[in-house]
C-alpha cells in the first residue's frame, strides 16, 4: 500500500458547553466556609488532605487554597499521596507522581507524607479488612480532595469521586488490592457502599472537596461537601460530570489515531467512557472502533501504560518507554491483567497504518473512517478522513477549520507530536 492511498484528512473543532470557575482561591475559601470548620478543627491540630494521580486542572492550587485555609483556622495540615497502587506501589513512586503535578512542598506550604503503611480501621460486611493510610488515620482530621467523574471501568451512580479516593486511594496497595478483588466478585456499587460507613465511622473525615471538570479539562464547579451528605452529592455531581463530559463526534469510527495515553489522562489510560470499550458496559450509545492505534505515552505517567491493552496497534517507542513491573502491579491490582496487554507494535506512523487500514475489510483504504487525536481529555480540536466531511457540516456544535490535506507524514514515517499543540 503507497501512501497516496491514506485517508486525507481535515480539522474540526467541536464546541462545548464550557462553565468555568474563574477564581479557584476565592472559591474554594467561600466554598470551606459554608462548611463552619472552624467549630471542629482546633488551633494545632494535624489535616491530611488528599493528592491524587490524575491530571486534574489546577490540582496544585486547589490544594495550595485548602492549605492556607486551614493554616488560616490555625490548623496543621500536610498532603497524603491518595492513589492505591500507582506510582509503582512504593512512597517515592507515589510522591514523584504528585510533585510532577506541582504538588510540592514549597509551592503547598505545608509537608508531604507519603507512606504505603496502612491500618486495619474495620470489616466490612462481605467479611474483608478495609485498609487506611496510616498517616491519614493519626491525622486529626481528614480533608479527602478529589475530582468527580464517569468511572473507566465501573458503572453505577457512583463512580470516580470522594468515596472512591477514600476507599481505594487511601487504601494504598493494600486496600486496592483487596476492594478490587471484592468489587470483581460483588460488584463496585455494593462495596463502595459497603467500605465507605466503616470509614466515615472511624477516620475522623472532616470533609471533602469536589472538582466537576468541563469538556476542555478545566475546573468547572467545585463544591465543599459535609461527609454525611458524601454520598447523595456525589450522585448530583456524577450527573453533572457526565453532561460536560466532551465526545468524539462519530459513533462509527474505523481508526481512532490517540498521540498519548497515560494515568494523568485517565486510569485506564484512555478514557474508556470516550472510546467506547468500557469493560462492564456495553451500549448502543458508546462509539464503535475497529482499531485504535496509540503512538506514545505521557511524560507523567512514568512509564505506566495501563490501558494498552484496549489498543490493537501502537508505535515500538509506546514498548520502550513502558515500565512494565509499575504496569502490571496496577492492572493486577485492579484485577483486569488485559489492561496491560501489548498489542502489535511498528516503529512508524507509516508502518503501523499500512496494517491498520489493511485488514478493514472491503473498502477503499482512502475512505476509512479515520480520527486523529491528541488524547481523551483533549477532543476540543481533533482531524477527521475527508470521508467524514458530511457528517460534519451542517452540525451547529462542528466547526471546520482546514480543507482537505494529505497526513503529515515525514521523511522518517513519522507523524509530528506536536500537531495539537
Amino acid at each position: 500500500m503507497q501512501t497516496d492511498e491514506f485517508p486525507r484528512i481535515f480539522r474540526v473543532r467541536q464546541h462545548f458547553d464550557t462553565p468555568v470557575c474563574e477564581d479557584i482561591e476565592a472559591e474554594i475559601a467561600r466554598q470551606l466556609a459554608t462548611l463552619d470548620l472552624g467549630s471542629q478543627v482546633r488551633p494545632g491540630q494535624s489535616v491530611a488532605i488528599t493528592a491524587g494521580s490524575r491530571g486534574i486542572a489546577n490540582i496544585a492550587l486547589i490544594l495550595k487554597s485548602i492549605v492556607q485555609y486551614l493554616h488560616e483556622l490555625g490548623a496543621q495540615p500536610f498532603i497524603v499521596p491518595a492513589m492505591g497502587s500507582h506510582g509503582g506501589g512504593t512512597a517515592a513512586g507515589q510522591r514523584r507522581v504528585i510533585e510532577s503535578y506541582g504538588i510540592t512542598e514549597e509551592y503547598c506550604a505545608c509537608p508531604i507524607r507519603a507512606s504505603m503503611e496502612t491500618v486495619v480501621i474495620g470489616e466490612a460486611a462481605e467479611g474483608f479488612s478495609v485498609f487506611f493510610d496510616r498517616h491519614a488515620y493519626e491525622a486529626d482530621h481528614v480533608l479527602v480532595c478529589g475530582r468527580i467523574k464517569p468511572h473507566t471501568n465501573f458503572t453505577g451512580d457512583i463512580q470516580s469521586g470522594l468515596l472512591k479516593m477514600l476507599m481505594i486511594g487511601l487504601g494504598k496497595k493494600d486496600g486496592a488490592t483487596i476492594y478490587h478483588l471484592a468489587i470483581h466478585e460483588h460488584g463496585f456499587p455494593r462495596i463502595i457502599r459497603s467500605v465507605t460507613p466503616t470509614v466515615l465511622a472511624n477516620a475522623n473525615i472532616l470533609a471533602g472537596l469536589a472538582i466537576v471538570e468541563n469538556a476542555r479539562d478545566q475546573t468547572a464547579h467545585i463544591e465543599a461537601i459535609a461527609p454525611h451528605a458524601f454520598v447523595e452529592r456525589e450522585k448530583d455531581l456524577l450527573r453533572m460530570a457526565k453532561a460536560w463530559m466532551p465526545t468524539l463526534p462519530f459513533t462509527d469510527m474505523d481508526i481512532l489515531l490517540i498521540d498519548q495515553i497515560g494515568k494523568n489522562i485517565s486510569g485506564t489510560g484512555m478514557d474508556t467512557n470516550i472510546i467506547g470499550r468500557k469493560p462492564s458496559e456495553t451500549s448502543a450509545d458508546q462509539p464503535r472502533i475497529q482499531q485504535v492505534i496509540l503512538r506514545d505515552l505521557t511524560p507523567e505517567t512514568h512509564g505506566n501504560a495501563t490501558g494498552l491493552g484496549y489498543a490493537e496497534f501502537c508505535l515500538s517507542r509506546v514498548v520502550e518507554k513502558m515500565d512494565r513491573e509499575a504496569t502490571v502491579l496496577n492492572c493486577l491490582t485492579a484485577c483486569h491483567a488485559g489492561a496491560a496487554k501489548i498489542p502489535v507494535d511498528y516503529a512508524t506512523d507509516e508502518q503501523v497504518l499500512h496494517a491498520a487500514l489493511g485488514i478493514l475489510g472491503m473498502k477503499p483504504r482512502r475512505e476509512a473512517r479515520l480520527v486523529w487525536i491528541r488524547n481523551t481529555l483533549d477532543l476540543v480540536e481533533i482531524e477527521c478522513s475527508e470521508v467524514l466531511r458530511n457528517e460534519v457540516e451542517g452540525k451547529p456544535h462542528l466547526e471546520t477549520l482546514t480543507k482537505n490535506r494529505p497526513l503529515p507524514l515525514g521523511s522518517n514515517g513519522l507523524l509530528p507530536d506536536d500537531h495539537f499543540a
